[in-house]
């Protein structure tokens, strides 16, 4: 029950209405938000607001959400019903556009099966939205047949018939012959002077005339159809084009009869359908008044709250709407307000003007707003009960006809309030109990509140009157409440404190208005000097609970800002938990790939030991290198954690480097003793190499890397380099590195360096992270190295040509362990300070080849 009859007006949500009309894209739409009416069903109230939920997100996350061609097609497919009656163009093309936007959106909430939402991107989910679609029929065939007939424009086509086909040849190659025709009279008359030069054939009464002067009538033969305003230029058909113009006349005639037989004909094929459509054309008014509510939701910052199923109330910065409209146009921000009644009735009581009526409106309104199924303006952490009753007294209601005054009609609201009011019903009064005699009106405003609260009613109640406030202090289930004021500042501060009563102000306010001291003073003097201390008492309690509340909300704050902390590491610790995971991975991949070379490594083994004849001393060392090797997979532990694993990969790829240049130097006949050789003797041995090496390389040569089996083409000669192609990899090597073979191996025997998927993957991976510049200052010297060993192998891996590394000046220190390691590598050309003008001896520049 909603009591008295204009509740809507007397709380502003006539205004409401109002603005979720004015969003609705047809009188569809329209409609359904004037038959909006209150509900007393909290799952209904649940799945209105559903319903607005889901649209509001799908909207957000779908731009594409069909939201057009929205129109109203009752009264065509109402009249359709009726026999030998049929639709015009252009409400049947209305009409197939509604039913196309109907069968979009029920395409776009049907819910996905599992093989679609793993084929497609997924959709978000809406099962309130759907429970209206589901069983809505879109008339795909109608659709089809209407699309049939009538073009992009709503206009019947040319193909709709062959009778219309050849009606409308006929009647363009009459047109264009009376165009022709007259446009060749007119020029004529032209150059006969009977017309202006700049005339031109116009249209009369659906004919093609020529203006021509008064006087110049007789000059034409033909007839007038019709004259200008002034009379100066009349309007002739040529009597040559008269019989053409005839015909077009009885063509138009024809074709409008075609056409209209052509509609009647889809009509009788659309007229069994037409309760459908129009059940059809209702859910796309729920929808277009669904999105109203969303757009009114979104400009208000709205949110749906929590429903419980029972009478609640539990609002966190709830705001009037209107109010905010109207502060906003003013530059003006409103205050929220805080309000939690946890059974019972609440006695608000304060200053004047320091917004008790607006809570109670704010109350009333955002009530009426959700049960309405409407979205409010609240906090997400509030939550809202179901009423059975909204009743409201508000306002002056005295009536000259019905005989009452202010205060008889104030008594006429609180009768219904009594005989309708139970634990289901919420109560909102304004100024109880005045309108009379302070302490009779007193005396009746506590004894109606006993029935309330003997009732078990809920209510927001606003007063003045002190016994009102003593009442709340002794019975459980009514509670005070006080707007504030800043008694300093003199001005109201618009928040509801919740737990103790609220002061008057009365001296305060008084004085503020410039009432006299005198009158002030004799005031005080009458109303005693303890009411006046106590109500100071009063106030200064009200501000020390502020005072204390804002403590508590500070520190309540900052328990939910430590619990956002808590949850971000946690999540943060996830991540690097999936990381860790995704590291470990790749190292057993890393691991599955050695394990693959062992195999490789076998077959080649045993194949070298046959080839060899089982010579002991082959036989030997054979076994020694499958033991070492089986010693260096062993060494990796994949449970180890990542940093682990990697620097036991290097230390086995280094030590292999090692080896394979133990094995190089010892082919070209170097040894241990020969170390000990003098400088002269190692560098003529390396020019007797190069220079060697230079006899027998050239571009498109097939070389081999010396102590491995990998044979690859040269592409080509860089001064003492090579770039040579391995498979799928190119690489640059030494000419002194290399040895020529005589002849092209057959397929079956070459052993060439194929990267696999995983080692693509990863190079790939690298050069989409991969940065010119690094940054090491601040770290320890084996930091550093370790820090810049990573990024020149990225550099070498991902085949960057020039990097910088930024180690600061200082000292000079980590600049030299860098430029020691860098001396020590081969693929590094050069390195050296970066120009003055961008950091000088803090960066070194390295070029890589």
């Amino acid at each position: 029950m909603i009591y008295p009859d204009n509740y809507e007006k007397k709380i502003g949500f006539e205004d409401i209405r109002r603005m979720v009309r004015g969003n609705c894209l047809c009188p569809l739409g329209c409609d359904e938000v004037n038959q909006m009416a209150f509900l007393s069903d909290a799952a209904e109230v649940r799945a209105r607001l559903a319903e607005v939920r889901e649209l509001r997100r799908a909207l957000e996350e779908d731009d594409e959400f069909p939201l057009q061609n929205f129109y109203d097609c009752r009264q065509s497919v109402a009249r359709l019903r009726l026999k030998g009656t049929h639709i015009e163009e252009q409400e049947l093309f209305e009409l197939m556009q509604s039913l196309r936007t109907i069968g979009a959106i029920k395409d776009r909430l049907r819910p996905q099966t599992e093989t679609e939402a793993a084929s497609a991107s997924p959709k978000i989910d809406c099962p309130a939205l759907w429970a209206l679609a589901k069983s809505v029929k879109t008339f795909r065939e109608a659709v089809r047949r209407i699309g049939g007939i009538l073009d992009k424009y709503g206009h019947i086509k040319d193909s709709a018939s062959s009778a219309l086909y050849h009606i409308r040849q006929e009647m363009r190659q009459m047109e264009g012959s009376v165009s022709r025709t007259l446009t060749s009279i007119l020029r004529q008359a032209q150059q006969d002077g009977l017309v202006d030069k700049d005339a031109a054939p116009a249209m009369r009464d659906g004919r093609l005339v020529i203006p021509i002067a008064p006087a110049m009538k007789r000059k034409i033969q033909g007839i007038v159809h019709d004259e200008s305003a002034t009379g100066k230029t009349l309007f002739i058909e040529p009597a040559a084009v008269v019989e053409a113009n005839n015909r077009i006349r009885e063509l138009e005639a024809e074709e409008r009869r075609e056409v209209i037989r052509i509609l009647t004909e889809v009509s009788e094929e659309l007229r069994p359908d037409a309760d459908g459509m129009l059940e059809s054309l209702a859910f796309l008014g729920k929808i277009d008044f669904i999105q109203a509510k969303a757009r009114f939701a979104k400009e208000f910052g709205c949110i749906e709250p929590d429903i419980k199923g029972k009478p609640h109330l539990d609002w966190i910065r709830a705001v009037h709407p209107l109010l905010w409209k109207s502060l906003q146009r003013q530059g003006k921000s409103v205050v929220p307000l805080d309000i939690s009644i946890e059974r019972g009735l609440l006695i608000i009581s304060g200053p004047n003007a320091g917004g008790k009526s607006v809570c109670l409106k704010t109350v009333g309104l955002l009530q009426y707003m959700v049960q309405c199924g409407v979205s409010v303006p609240v906090s997400e952490r509030s939550t809202m009960g179901v009423f059975s009753n909204i009743m409201i007294d508000i306002g002056d209601e005295q009536s000259i006809e019905d005989d009452l005054s202010t205060y008889s009609s104030h008594l006429r609201n609180m009768k219904m309030m009594i005989r309708h009011a139970d634990n289901n019903t919420l109560l909102l009064i304004d100024e109880f109990g005045t309108g009379t005699e302070p302490q009779i009106g007193g005396a009746i405003a506590e004894a109606v509140l006993r029935q309330f609260w003997r009732k078990k009613a809920w209510g927001v109640i606003t007063t003045h009157y002190q016994n009102l406030k003593h009442f709340a202090e002794d019975h459980p289930g009514v509670v005070n409440g006080a707007m504030l004021y800043d008694r300093h500042e003199m001005k109201a501060l618009f928040q509801l404190q919740i737990g103790r009563p609220g002061s008057s102000f009365a001296i305060e306010i008084a004085r503020k208005t410039g009432l006299p001291e005198e009158v002030i003073k004799d005031a005080s003097e009458i109303v005693g000097q303890d009411y006046i201390q106590s109500d100071k008492y009063l106030q200064d309690i009200v501000r020390d609970k502020r005072y204390w509340e804002q403590k508590r909300q500070t520190v309540h704050q900052r328990e939910k800002d430590i619990e956002r902390t808590i949850t971000r590491y946690e999540e943060s610790l996830e991540e690097i938990d999936k990381e860790r995971k995704a590291i470990l991975r790749r190292a057993k991949e890393q691991a599955e790939e050695l394990i693959k070379e062992a195999n490789r490594r076998i077959e080649n083994t045993i194949r070298e030991i046959r080839e060899a004849e089982a010579e002991k001393e082959a036989t030997k060392r054979l076994r020694e290198e499958m033991a070492e090797f089986r010693e260096e997979v062993s060494e990796i532990d994949t449970k180890a954690n990542d940093a682990l694993i990697e620097k036991k990969m290097q230390q086995i790829l280094a030590r292999r480097e090692r080896k394979a240049k133990r094995k190089m130097d010892k082919a070209n006949g170097v040894s241990q003793a020969d170390g000990a050789s003098t400088p002269q003797h190692a560098t003529a041995q390396r020019q007797e190499e190069e220079d060697i090496a230079k006899a027998f390389v050239c571009e498109g040569n097939h070389v081999r890397i010396k102590g491995t089996k990998s044979v690859g083409v040269i592409e080509s000669v860089q001064g003492k380099n090579a770039i040579i192609i391995l498979g799928d990899m190119k690489t640059k090597m030494p000419l002194n590195r290399l040895e020529n073979v005589a002849e092209q191996p057959k397929a079956e025997t070459v052993a060439v360096a194929v990267p696999t998927r995983l080692t693509r993957e990863v190079i790939d991976e690298h050069r989409g992270a991969f940065r010119q510049d690094i940054d090491v200052r601040g770290m320890r010297g084996d930091e550093a190295l370790l820090a810049v060993q990573r990024f020149i192998d990225d550099a070498i891996l991902v085949g960057s040509s020039n990097v910088r590394i930024l180690h600061g000046k200082g000292n000079g220190i980590l600049r030299q362990l860098i430029r020691q390691y860098l001396s020590g590598i081969p693929n590094v050309i050069s390195y050296r300070d970066e120009h003055v003008q961008f950091g000088g001896a803090g960066i070194t520049v390295v070029e890589i080849g």
